[in-house]
């Protein structure tokens, strides 16, 4: 995908928007980072071979453009009357939120994320999941007051997230709502501290990218092509059971790491209701987490031939190794560090 000189291009250009808008020291050096980060995903997005991922580009490049213009407006609107009744009430600072909010995605803003994700390859899934987020939690830590605003974002992006992925057969639409209450979680992280929601952030990367990297080598974008692909190849069903294991954040794996460390920093802040809510939704992502391999465990399913020819890339079956090595040991690891430093 990134061989050609076109898209290195694109590729440069789109980690060069976010780093200027995440280094700007002015909310219109901001605003034009973000732009340029737009344009640059666009061509990246646009496939040949695929029909949606036309339909996607443009779903994307509508919904970006409307968040980067209310982002510009009311940009323009607290510089040029900075002594409005208006900005004394924050409402200007709940603006700006929203729009960075519709830019990730988080609830309830986030009715273009699965559509979107719907029409890209497994490795655009992955940039739209990760590095597109970047820019705009960054940018939210800048202005982030805990608010019954916030407070409502945290619950609709961790409970629309959970409740969004369980009737979804599509797997790249499941993982668009896992995304989402993983932004929820990591907004939550940001009320508490700017190196919680970054370290939040690190690990579900990392989760990600062995997850996509299980599905791209595979090429499978459905739950059933999921079971037909693991009954055969069982090292692999163990890995891909691991890794969700992981994302889902149960204990020993590295996922729990960041939720143990919110649930413990909000608890002594007395979040008490935010806290059970957040559970109990991070065990309905690991009901159809787990939904992913189960029933691969308990069923026998006829292996069709378009799907023997396992392992199509040694060298990255071999970073999955060891990213699914990282996700199981890491926790015992870290916490063997902790005390030994």
């Amino acid at each position: 995908m990134f061989m050609s000189p076109a898209k290195i291009l694109f590729m440069f250009t789109l980690m060069l928007g976010t780093l200027i808008s995440v280094t700007s020291t002015s909310w219109l050096g901001i605003w034009m980072g973000l732009e340029i980060n737009l344009l640059s995903f666009i061509p990246l997005m646009t496939n040949t071979k695929n029909i949606m991922s036309t339909e996607a580009a443009l779903k994307y490049f509508l919904i970006q453009a409307l968040a980067s213009a209310l982002l510009l407006f009311s940009i323009i609107i607290m510089s040029s009357w900075p002594n409005l009744p208006l900005t004394q009430n924050n409402i200007f600072y709940t603006m700006i939120s929203s729009t960075l909010l519709l830019k990730m995605g988080a609830a309830p803003f986030h009715f273009w994320f699965p559509g979107v994700m719907e029409g890209l390859s497994w490795e655009n899934c992955f940039i739209l999941m990760t590095w597109q987020k970047i820019a705009p939690l960054m940018l939210l830590s800048y202005v982030l007051e805990t608010s019954m605003f916030i407070t409502f974002i945290i619950l609709s992006s961790i409970i629309i997230g959970s409740l969004g992925g369980l009737n979804q057969s599509s797997l790249r639409k499941l993982m668009a709502y896992s995304s989402i209450n993983h932004v929820g979680w990591m907004i939550s992280a940001m009320t508490v501290g700017e190196n919680m929601w970054e370290l939040y952030f690190l690990i579900y990367l990392i989760l990600s990218l062995s997850i996509i990297l299980m599905f791209s080598l595979f090429e499978v974008y459905h739950i059933n092509q999921n079971f037909l692909t693991l009954t055969d190849n069982r090292n692999s069903k163990v890995l891909m059971f691991l890794l969700l294991l992981s994302l889902g954040g149960l204990p020993p794996f590295l996922g729990f790491l960041p939720k143990w460390l919110i649930i413990q920093t909000l608890s002594e802040l007395n979040y008490q209701f935010t806290i059970v809510i957040m559970v109990i939704t991070t065990l309905i992502t690991l009901f159809y987490y787990l939904r992913l391999t189960f029933t691969a465990f308990l069923f026998s399913y006829t292996e069709l031939k378009s799907y023997s020819t396992a392992y199509y890339n040694p060298s990255t079956y071999l970073l999955i190794l060891v990213l699914t090595s990282l996700s199981t040991l890491g926790l015992p690891i870290s916490s063997i560090l902790y005390y030994m430093l």
